[in-house]
């Protein structure tokens, strides 16, 4: 397959470009980045052309999938163009920079019939089926996910400070972490219609436009859930402040680190199982199993109107509890 990447001086591309590298049935044939210099030592591991436009690279290369990054400002833009070109494509979430560009490209994905991945990387995570197996026929009643990263100072030292813009980004910790979690709560809840029922905004640390720390609660298919998520811990790239539980009728499942998973029955019964908790893990399973998918005629593991459904919800919740503008 002939892969072209868009937006590469985004921090999440090794996650794409790494595993394509190692593939001997892939190739990266192209690459491109309003600023070329970011693009240049790519290209050169993967000794292909630069372009500063994706449009003319894509014209020019004829790609047979492209995963598509960059700001959050552009990605809407980006996708309209792949769906216009017939191009299959990833595109890293939120895949916008609101609810409306969101619907707006999956319903143009949709009736164009072209394949749109979205990497929403969680679902490839053993919770799901731990859960699924061990609690098999039992209804869900409250899940939490607290999943706070970095401080903001990591994003100034990749050079892609646009990340805490709200104009540029859309929003903060909770439209680019938090957004895994919202929709794992779809996941386990069978898709069920969710309605935000509160939220907590804070612009306390940094006093940026986006939300330094956020909080939303959700109910729905008889559940309650709450998402927490924030860019407040010192800590290195991909590690977490993280908390997971899950109640189900008879057992209470708890993630405290990224590798272990409690289970504790009603009767007090505990276990625990390995098993990989957080999202950075799973990107190379994303990239093997969408091209896998591609080549197959199957659908993504998440499309556009997944993404679209979360973004919606992260939306309300930023509506719930907007923040106080930064002084000037």
């Amino acid at each position: 397959m002939r892969i072209v990447l868009i937006g590469v001086s985004h921090w999440h591309t090794p996650f794409y470009s790494t595993p394509v590298l190692e593939m001997t049935d892939a190739t990266i044939v192209g690459v491109s980045d309003p600023d070329a210099a970011r693009a240049a030592p790519l290209a050169e591991k993967a000794k292909c052309p630069v372009f500063t436009d994706y449009r003319e690279m894509c014209a020019k290369l004829k790609p047979d999938f492209a995963f598509v990054l960059g700001r959050h400002c552009e990605m809407a833009d980006e996708a309209r163009f792949l769906i216009d070109s017939r191009i299959p494509f990833s595109i890293e979430k939120p895949c916008a920079l609101n609810a409306a560009e969101a619907h707006d490209i999956a319903r143009r994905a949709a009736a164009a019939g072209v394949f749109a991945a979205v990497p929403l990387v969680v679902r490839y995570c053993p919770i799901i089926n731990a859960i699924r197996e061990i609690a098999a026929g039992e209804q869900i009643q409250y899940l939490s996910f607290k999943f706070v990263g970095g401080m903001i100072d990591r994003y100034y030292q990749q050079n892609v400070t646009w990340v805490i813009d709200r104009a540029q980004s859309g929003g903060g910790p909770l439209l680019n972490l938090g957004i895994h979690f919202v929709d794992l709560c779809r996941v386990l809840l069978n898709n069920a219609e969710l309605t935000v029922t509160g939220a907590m905004m804070s612009n306390r640390a940094n006093g940026l436009t986006i939300e330094d720390h956020g909080v939303m609660l959700m109910q729905g298919g008889g559940a309650s859930c709450m998402v927490e998520s924030g860019y407040l811990y010192p800590a290195p790239n991909s590690v977490f402040d993280m908390h997971y539980s899950i109640r189900t009728d008879k057992h209470y499942f708890a993630a405290r680190d990224n590798s272990t998973l409690e289970i504790v029955t009603n009767d007090r019964q505990r276990t625990t199982r390995e098993m990989k908790l957080t999202n950075v893990f799973f990107y190379p399973e994303f990239v093997h199993d969408t091209l896998r998918r591609v080549r197959e005629g199957l659908p993504p593991i998440a499309d556009l109107s997944d993404n679209a459904a979360a973004v919606a919800l992260i939306e309300a919740a930023y509506h719930m509890s907007p923040l106080p503008q930064p002084a000037r």
